[in-house]
């Protein structure tokens, strides 16, 4: 019988580093996004985007499904990488600023 190590199978970890924050903790103050990763959404039609960040000192992961901050770092080159933002709230849509 095989074994699983027979496969040589490896894998790479795009995981992201620290606990889940809400947009509301983090609403209105700097941040430094770090990378990011785009999804199907499990709760709407949609994609759903996951921001690894960086607030007070300490890694954080938060997501949204707004797309208006899809729109925005998609057009962000790779080579931008991490960068400071302030994520606002305006007319119920969200933008980095």
């Amino acid at each position: 019988m095989n074994s699983f190590t027979d496969f040589n199978i490896t894998t790479t970890d795009s995981g992201f580093e620290g606990d889940k924050i809400k947009m509301s903790k983090i609403l209105g103050k700097e941040i430094i996004v770090h990378a990011f990763r785009l999804e199907d959404s499990k709760c709407f039609t949609g994609k759903c985007l996951y921001l690894q960040i960086e607030f007070s000192e300490e890694m954080r992961i938060v997501f949204t499904s707004s797309k208006k901050l899809i729109e925005a770092i998609e057009k962000i080159p790779q080579k931008g990488f991490p960068f400071k933002t302030i994520i606002v709230e305006e007319n119920d849509r969200f933008r980095f600023t």
